[in-house]
């Protein structure tokens, strides 16, 4: 059987592990795995196929990144890049193993309703993939995070300063919440429970009259800037502000200028950026990229196409690709609730 592999969207640290489940586990029974470079722009433009053997994959499940690169490519602009993944995998591919996030999912699952033999594997940081309560790169992520709350504590503490501190987040909060939580964030704001200026004033305020001379506040990139007085430049959808990069809003730079200029605050930035995507997956990233990526193959092999390994209750289930295609995996309330019990 030759089987294909992708890696779709932006990289994540755990890629390279479930990429080396799919590979040992072809090998072991005699099939073969490709590996596709660039997402869906290497099925739609110039189809290149990279044979991974067992010896290429030894040694990458603590490597970051991905090895078959990675690229955010629109298949329907120009149109008609679908047609030509679905021609491509029909004439080349056996099998495709898609790894990716929602907008990855959504292709695969339109691929797989005109026959395509697809299986996807859940990757986002945002962690906000419908259907499953684990995807790749998010345990790093929020890891980072925490550590990074971590230094910064000190020096807040140190100069009474308050640091704001900008997360990844597109629509969902979940590594401001997570990260923020564990990294001990003395208020967080995230996209699903927005805040307003004076509600966030107040709250620095409220903690200066308790003796507290420096706060923390992790701040999801993809807040709404209207939320906290400002204008957005671009339209809001569900899958974040259309046409604007969300590194270059500068929501953190905007929340600590607003603070600034209440007066009585001295206020630094730090955007963590890029720097949660880098690096070496957590011990909890390697072995569920492994579990979900060896999950994935088992799918392939018993011919079970159109379908995605979900994480549900601490267990790898597998479901249909449509479960994962449509809607969002929001922070709930008691979550959220949880976060601010230590602000």
């Amino acid at each position: 059987m030759r089987i294909g592999v992708l890696t779709a969207g932006g990289d994540a640290p755990g890629l390279n592990a479930a990429i080396r489940a799919i590979g040992q586990m072809a090998a072991r029974d005699g099939h073969q795995l490709f590996g596709i470079a660039n997402g869906w722009q290497g099925l739609a433009t110039q189809f290149v196929e990279r044979e991974l053997t067992t010896s290429e994959l030894n040694g990458i499940v603590g490597v970051g990144g991905t090895i078959l690169g990675t690229a955010r490519y629109d298949l329907d602009n120009p149109p008609g890049g679908r047609e030509r993944v679905l021609a491509t995998v029909a004439e080349n591919l056996d099998a495709l193993v898609a790894i990716g996030g929602d907008g990855t999912q959504r292709i695969s699952h339109w691929l797989a309703e005109r026959g395509a033999p697809v299986v996807g594997v859940p990757k986002t940081l945002d962690n906000d993939l419908i259907g499953t309560d684990y995807c790749i790169g998010f345990d790093t992520a929020i890891s980072l995070v925490a550590e990074s709350l971590d230094r910064l504590y000190t020096t807040a503490a140190s100069h009474h300063r308050v640091m704001v501190v900008e997360t990844m987040g597109r629509t969902t909060g979940w590594v401001a919440a997570m990260g923020g939580l564990a990294g001990g964030a003395d208020l967080i704001v995230i996209p699903e429970f927005p805040y307003t200026m004076d509600e966030i004033i107040a709250h620095l305020v409220a903690r200066r009259a308790r003796g507290y001379a420096f706060s923390i506040v992790v701040i999801a990139e993809g807040v709404n800037l209207e939320t906290l007085g400002g204008r957005e430049t671009g339209e809001i959808t569900s899958e974040g502000v259309r046409g604007v990069r969300l590194a270059t809003r500068g929501v953190g730079q905007f929340l600590s200028s607003r603070i600034d200029s209440h007066g009585g605050f001295e206020v630094r930035t730090t955007v963590l950026g890029h720097l949660q995507r880098g690096g070496s997956p957590t011990a909890h990233d390697r072995i569920w990229a492994t579990r979900v990526g060896a999950a994935a193959y088992d799918a392939v092999a018993a011919s079970r196409f159109g379908t995605i390994p979900v994480v549900r209750g601490g267990d790898i289930e597998l479901v249909d690709l449509a479960e994962v295609s449509h809607g969002q995996r929001r922070v709930p309330r008691t979550l959220y609730d949880l976060c601010a019990a230590f602000f």
